[in-house]
């Protein structure tokens, strides 16, 4: 943190942005870093962009100063994006990322292409909070940012429930606990706490799943039209593709909703054997060995098809070559 601090030395403008449809990991680093710099710079202008936050996170502080809209118009001397592995994924924010004197990238997804001019990637580390306790220095770091990195670590972890929780991960977490966080309440307000909403289409999701690939493979999907009717958004599927996931039997769990007509955003799990950031890599996406996704048009049928076509391939040891 101390290089990166220096390339915001004489920065008078500073940007930070995360990726699009932004989860826990993206909203904590944002959060904890925007903090960061603010306590650890002079006369600096920070500006954090964020697509809208579901309101189970409203504990963290520094929510109400971030940016939904784009609107504003600047040229930042510096310009940060997190937990994001291709510009394509910034969103909107790019309009500020590529007038920006100087880019840095700051992630732990394995498919990262490295698309700024300092890029920060450490592919082993369980969140891009993890990589930003170990830049930060932890004199610094007060209860506030121990919170928002927190936050990160634990979405995900799943909880410290998935492989990449090691003990450097654990040994983090157990630091952040010392600044004394409520971590509890983040882990039951941020992880588990559902919207009644939420339930009904969880119950759905549920109840319309199928089985595929000898019961391997676990999908089910929502459409713009079940959004509509549970007066739902986007922000109401967190948590759907986990409970999917640890159905028993399954090696692979696939949740695929409607962005637009024929248009679909298409979220993976995989247990042991598969590597779904394989799969979407070659789709266009990225992400991690055990948790991916990307978009893709088409009919839902052709989705389908397509998706367990790859997963197949990766079950029965084989190569996809178009």
């Amino acid at each position: 943190m101390d290089d990166i601090l220096l390339e915001l030395e004489h920065a008078k403008k500073i940007g930070i942005t995360g990726h699009i449809r932004p989860d826990g990991d993206c909203i904590g680093s944002c959060l904890s870093l925007y903090q960061y710099i603010k306590n650890n710079t002079n006369d600096s202008i920070v500006d954090v962009y964020l697509e809208y936050i579901p309101d189970n996170y409203n504990m963290l502080e520094g929510m109400n100063e971030i940016n939904h809209d784009y609107q504003k118009e600047e040229e930042y001397d510096v310009f940060i994006t997190l937990d994001c592995g291709s510009i394509d994924r910034i969103g909107k924010a790019d309009k500020y990322f590529t007038k920006a004197k100087k880019t840095i990238c700051i992630d732990h997804h394995i498919s990262n292409q490295a698309f700024a001019d300092v890029n920060h990637i450490v592919p082993d580390a369980s969140s891009t909070c993890e990589i930003l306790f170990g830049l930060m220095r932890e004199e610094k770091i007060n209860k506030s940012i121990a919170e928002a990195l927190y936050t990160g670590i634990i979405y995900d972890t799943g909880v410290f429930k998935h492989s990449n929780t090691t003990e450097k991960t654990m040994n983090i977490a157990g630091k952040l606990i010392c600044k004394g966080i409520n971590f509890s309440k983040i882990i039951d307000e941020s992880f588990y706490q559902k919207t009644y909403i939420q339930n009904q289409l969880l119950g759905r999701c549920l109840l319309e799943s199928f089985l595929v690939l000898d019961k391997r493979c676990i999908i089910t999907s929502v459409s713009r039209r079940d959004l509509e009717f549970y007066n739902a958004t986007t922000k109401d599927l967190d948590g759907i593709i986990d409970q999917l996931r640890v159905t028993k039997g399954i090696q692979v769990a696939v949740f695929i909703h409607e962005l637009d007509f024929r248009e679909y955003k298409v979220s993976m799990r995989s247990n042991e054997i598969v590597n779904v950031s394989k799969i979407a890599s070659f789709f266009g996406g990225g992400g991690h060995i055990k948790a991916a996704g990307f978009s893709m048009k088409g009919s839902l049928h052709d989705v389908i098809n397509n998706v367990t076509r790859h997963i197949e391939a990766q079950l029965n040891n084989l190569e996809v070559t178009n």
